[in-house]
This record gives C-alpha cells, structure tokens and sequence, in this order.
C-alpha cells in the first residue's frame, strides 16, 4: 500500500530495515553524510519558512532538503531527482522513507525553494558551518578568498532586439491595466516597424527608443499605488518593468555609461572580465585554509567590486560566528587601498590582509615621498624648496591628488637631473607628483612580500582556486541555471553546502558505514 506519512518522523519499520541492509552498498558517501551530518539541526531554520497551522501539513522539510541535497550532488532536474528516489533504495534509505513512502510531486521542490529564498538557504549553509566550528574543524588561522565568473542563462541580444524584447515586455505589462492604450501602442509599433524596415540601423534604433520613451512617459505619471485593489498584482509588474524600461533607455541615451542591462530576460546579468569579457555573474568565494570548507559565499554581478566584498564577507562572517579571522590572503585585486584599511583597522575588524601588490615602475628621480604636502594638502614643495601648483584629481583615480610643476621653474631647477632626469626638451610642463591617500596601507603590504609570513601564506593559496574548480566543474556552478542575482546565488550556496558536506564527512569520518549497517 503507497501512503505519503505527513508527520514530521518517517517510520521505517524492522522489516524495511531488512530491506535496505541487504541491497545498499556499504561504502557509499550518501550513508557518511547520513550518518555524521546532522541533519535534523536544519529543521528549526527551515520550519520558520513555512506558516504553521495553516492549510495542510506542510511535507517533511528535511526530506526536502535532502531531496535538494541528492539533487545537487548527482546533478539531477526536479523530475529526475524525483524519479530516482521512487526506485533508488540508496536515495531512499538517505531520505530516512518507508519502501512505502511516496515521493511528492517535482513542483513541489520549486516551491521549496520559493519559501526558503535566499535567506533561508544562507541560514542553512552557515548552521553548517556552525556545526562545523563546534566540531573543531573549522578555525580562524588563515582565510582564503577568490572569485570566478558565472556565466548567464541568457543570449544577448543586440541594441535593436533588446529595445524590441523591452517594447513587448511593456506592452505585455501594460495591457492588464489599459488594454486600449495597449492596442494603440501595438499599433504605432507595427507602423515604425515597416516604415523603417529598410532604413539604417540608427534610424530604426531611434525609432524603436521613441516608442519606447513614450510609453515609460506614460508609465511615470502614474501612482504608486494601485488606484483598484483587484489590479495589485498587475500594478507591481507594470512598476518593476517601468524600472526596467528606465535603465535601458539610460543605458540608449548614455551609451557610454557602463553597467550597461545585457538582456530583459535576466537584467541583473552583467558584462565584466576574467581572462575575457563574459555576460553573467562573479562567485566571489572565502574558504577555511585548515579544513578547506567555504564559510561564505557572495554572487556578484560581473562588474561588481570583488576588493569591497571581502569586507562583506570578513563581516558576515564575524557576525554569524562571533569569530575573529587573522589572516586573510586575496590575489591581486586585494591591492586595494580602502579594502586595506578597513580590514586591517586594529580598531575594527583587525585581519592581517597578505595580498600580492600591482606591478609598478618607481621614478627614476626624486620618489613622490620626498616631496612634502602643505596643511591643507593642496601643494607640494620640492627637495629644492619650490611649491608645485594647486592639486588635482583625476576621475579614474579618485584616492589621488596630482600637482604639477612649472616647466620653467623645473628647467633652471640645480637638481633637475636628479628630480627629473626624463624631462625632455620638447616637455610641456614640469614634473608631475602624485600623492595617494591609501599610500601607508599601499607600503604596507609591500614590505610584506619579503618575510616568510607572506611566502607561507601565498603558497597555501592555489587551494581556493582548486575549491573554485571543483564548484564551477564537478558542481556546475560554472553557468546560472536560474535568471536573477538572488536566483544564482541559491544555486552557489546549494552547490557549496554540497560541496562542504563532502568535505566535512571526509574530516569527521567516524565509525564505518560498515558498523552503522550492522547495527539496524
């Protein structure tokens, strides 16, 4: 007889047990990570997610988790995950079900996962974590971070096709709220499309971002309150696509911008680099140098700021744990003035932050350090006692101010040889000095290249970047499987709670599965 038990403990009885113990493989890593992870730790974290005494029984929630987990781990869609656990004794003896037992409908995970979002899965990934720590496994010696990209689950489209993907999103949105005025935008649109079928791309560009900025026109005089309770939903998609059409017809009008809306199927993809350009997202990844198990994680978009999210990070992690990290090795874009001084700030977070710094020629002259700053900063006087004229910033640079000489002051100068040995005598200025505001934090972590802290640690660092191979190729974390940043990021916690789950049953093995059979 097939029956679905809603009670929260699943009884198997001695005759299942039999079962089970006669056909399941002894060795198998799905019994280790029954056996030492604690599975039922999760239940409070994934129970707050569900509204209690309303409606039906809601499934077990840690079934759903671990149907999550065997999802991920075997790489399996919600149907075929589903369909394995009807006839896989392994699945089934994991889920903790009767032979009886029957699996709930594949839509269900989806709805999981809608409850959880990404709180709930962040919630669940670092209770693991905790665990962990509890154990003596996880410790705050040395912490590891790097990044890798995420490429979208989307095709970009051309600035043509993107505008056309925008208009029919907006009509679409439109019409549940004014179906006249949807049909007269319709209307116009087929109008401009065949009186510019054979124009140049500008043309029907221009045409085609008209259209579009008459309709977010009409879109920003409204409220933003639903003026018929019975359109809310209608109203808040009509709301979020204006959002949308306003970026993009930003983007159109500033070309040169950046940060530029790549597609409306996924709008928070990015363009960014990482060897090449690539459209999608970054993981940016911090990991446990003693027990190799990433403590947290970050999606970002592919031109977001990896240096300012390792704050993030060092901070998630402090206020979750309580903890207090000592070191933290970061490749190059580490070299980051603000990220330095917050991370090292003996009255803040205090991590000693061992990062390679950027290749940079020194002067041949006089260094910038040997020209002095007024009170106010805004000169400099030389070795030579003459002030440069009032500082400067450039936009590319914003941490640095600039001062230039005089060309003629620097041509009579007795230490020009000395100060400028490069000037030329087609020169038009004199010497140019730059004065960085994160100088310190910079002549820091340069002096830390040469002690042996900084060799020990950097060659403990290629093991992130083995961690990152094995989330991005054996748990496909390389390509987004969902559209949106908060989407992507569900997937790359699932993934590392997989992955640390492996990781921590290797670390706290205990007895063997061999004795846990023997024992039903």
């Amino acid at each position: 007889m097939i029956t679905r038990d809603r009670d929260f403990l699943l009884k198997i009885s001695a005759e299942d047990q039999a079962i089970y113990a006669r056909v399941i493989r002894i060795d198998s890593p799905l019994l280790d990570a029954l056996q030492l992870i604690p599975w039922e730790s999760f239940r409070g974290d994934l129970e707050k997610c569900y509204v209690q005494r309303i409606g039906q029984p809601a499934l077990p929630v840690i079934l759903m988790l671990k149907l999550e987990y065997l999802r991920y781990t075997c790489r399996l869609s919600d149907r075929e995950v589903i369909a394995r656990a009807h006839t896989d004794l392994l699945f089934r003896w994991f889920l903790q079900v009767p032979l009886g037992y029957d699996m709930p409908d594949p839509s269900t995970l989806c709805r999981f996962r809608a409850r959880l979002g990404v709180e709930g899965f962040q919630k669940i990934f670092d209770r693991l974590i905790s665990f962990a720590r509890d154990a003596g496994v996880v410790r705050d010696r040395l912490r590891l971070k790097d990044a890798t990209h995420v490429l979208a689950n989307i095709a970009v489209p051309t600035t043509l096709r993107l505008l056309a993907q925008l208009r029919e999103k907006m009509l679409s949105a439109i019409e549940p709220v004014d179906a006249e005025l949807a049909a007269g935008y319709h209307i116009e649109a087929e109008r401009i499309q065949a009186e510019t079928e054979k124009e140049s791309d500008d043309i029907r560009l221009q045409a085609r971002l008209g259209l579009v900025l008459d309709m977010l026109q009409w879109m920003r005089e409204l409220p933003e309150e639903a003026p018929d309770p019975q359109q809310e939903l209608s109203w808040r998609r009509l709301l979020a696509v204006r959002s949308l059409a306003e970026k993009i017809a930003a983007d159109c009008l500033n070309p040169g911008s950046g940060d530029r809306t790549l597609s409306v199927v996924d709008p928070e993809a990015r363009r960014g680099m990482h060897g090449k350009f690539y459209d999608g997202y970054m993981l940016d990844v911090m990991m446990d140098a003693d027990s190799e198990l990433v403590t947290q994680i970050e999606v970002l978009p592919a031109n977001g700021a990896e240096a300012h999210d390792a704050i993030r990070l060092v901070q998630r992690e402090h206020a979750i744990h309580g903890n207090q990290i000592q070191q933290l090795s970061i490749d190059g874009a580490g070299f980051n003035g603000p990220m330095l001084r917050t991370l090292e700030d003996p009255n803040g977070l205090a991590v000693d932050v061992i990062t390679p710094p950027s290749d940079y020629s020194e002067w041949e002259g006089y260094p910038n350090s040997a020209f002095l700053q007024s009170e106010d900063g805004q000169q400099v006087t030389c070795p030579a006692g003459h002030t440069s004229g009032t500082a400067w910033r450039k936009a590319d640079k914003p941490h640095s101010l600039f001062y230039d000489f005089s060309l003629k002051g620097c041509r009579t100068c007795p230490l020009q040889s000395q100060c400028y040995p490069m000037m030329k005598p087609t020169a038009h200025r004199g010497r140019r000095v730059s004065k960085n505001e994160y100088e310190a934090e910079y002549e820091r972590a340069r002096a830390k290249v040469s002690t042996q802290t900084y060799r020990l640690v950097r060659k403990e660092h290629p093991t992130i970047e083995r961690k990152l191979g094995e989330i991005v190729r054996h748990g496909r974390g390389r390509r987004a499987r969902y559209w949106g940043r908060s989407k992507v990021k569900i997937q790359q916690l699932m993934t590392c709670f997989v992955v640390n789950v492996r990781r921590l049953t290797k670390l706290l093995k205990g007895p063997s599965c061999a004795e846990m059979i023997a024992s039903w």
